[in-house]
This record gives structure tokens, sequence and C-alpha cells, in this order.
């Protein structure tokens, strides 16, 4: 099956902070971020700022692992799935009908009777995802969610659901530990 996941963003002005600042302090930014780029360092601007461009790449790092999470969903991938979900992952969502869920075996159902099944292209864009960092070991984001697909009569659809997920960060690794999922099924229903 062919799977793509696609982030859109609200589009920054060019007077934005998040565009404007590259890693203002060596300590914050290049010593703990190995990805940083210090080649402009500008040691003027307020000391709030220093942390901006090290939230901004611990932010894209909790969007990365979200787009590789709904990447193992569309591709009806259990066990990628599994790898960047704790074993004790817990959930709110239209397929659990109003109850908590724990684990992954209630996710297991769907990978292994319809997600697997599909060979259909499925394209998945997440609207404006907002991270909220908690910590250095913890994060929460939130989306909107539209799959596109093609269903059983060939007629292209569109779903709509919103999202959110808390993600722990356990031995340098990112794992969804709980997610909550309003709006429309993640298998459609035709």
């Amino acid at each position: 099956m062919l799977s793509r996941v696609e982030v859109r963003l609200p589009r920054f002005s060019v007077s934005s902070p998040v565009l404007m600042l590259c890693c203002r302090s060596v300590l914050t930014c290049s010593s703990l971020n190995p990805d940083c780029d210090a080649s402009c360092l500008d040691p003027v601007g307020p000391p709030d700022s220093f942390f901006v461009p090290c939230f901004a790449a611990r932010k894209q790092e909790i969007i990365k692992v979200t787009e590789q999470l709904i990447e193992a969903i569309n591709n009806g991938d259990f066990e990628a799935y599994t790898k960047i979900c704790d074993p004790g992952l817990t959930s709110f969502e239209p397929e659990a009908m109003g109850n908590l869920v724990e684990g992954t075996d209630f996710h297991r159902f769907y990978f292994e009777n319809a997600l697997s099944r599909t060979k259909l292209p499925v394209h998945t864009i997440l609207l404006n995802p907002h991270v909220h960092l908690i910590g250095d070991e913890a994060a929460c984001i939130a989306y909107v969610r539209l799959t596109q697909y093609i269903d059983s009569d060939g007629k292209p659809r569109t779903v709509q659901s919103e999202e959110t997920r808390i993600w722990h960060r356990r031995d340098s690794k990112w794992q969804n530990i709980h997610f909550h999922r309003s709006g429309s099924p993640t298998i459609p229903t035709k």
C-alpha cells in the first residue's frame, strides 16, 4: 500500500522569532542538540529567546515521531506501531465507543483484520500540529488529521479526526503513552 503523511504548519512571517533565531546559546543548543547549526551565534537578544531554537528542534522531533506513527498505521505495520507505542498505551477513540483502552491488543485487531489488508493508497495530512513540551522527557501534540483514501466503489474520500497524543522519552526514544481521537474512525467505513 502506498502511504504518505505530510504536515501543514501555519505560515510564519519573516519577523517570526522561530525563523529569525538561530542557535543563540552554545550551551542550550549546540551542546545539547547535535543537529543544531551554531554557525550564526548572536549574543544579542532577550535572554528568554535563547531557548526558542532548542524548543523548536524538540517540537520538530515530536512532529516527526507522530508522522512515523501515522505512517505505521496507514501501512498496517503493527510491528512498527508497537515499537513507537508504550506497551501500557492508553487511549480514548471512536472505535472504543467511549471506553478507555489499555495496551495495544485492541489495536492489533484492526491491524490484522483491516489496516494490513488494504492495498489502496492512503494519504494523511496533519494540520497545524501544536506541540507542548512538558519538561525534557514529555510532550503533548494536538492536530487535525485528514485521511484521504479510495473507497470500495473507487471514489476518493476524506475523513477528519482531531487527535491529541502524549509522548514520553525513555532511553533516548520517544514513545506514545496516551492518545485521544475524536471524529472519524481510523478505518474508513466504506
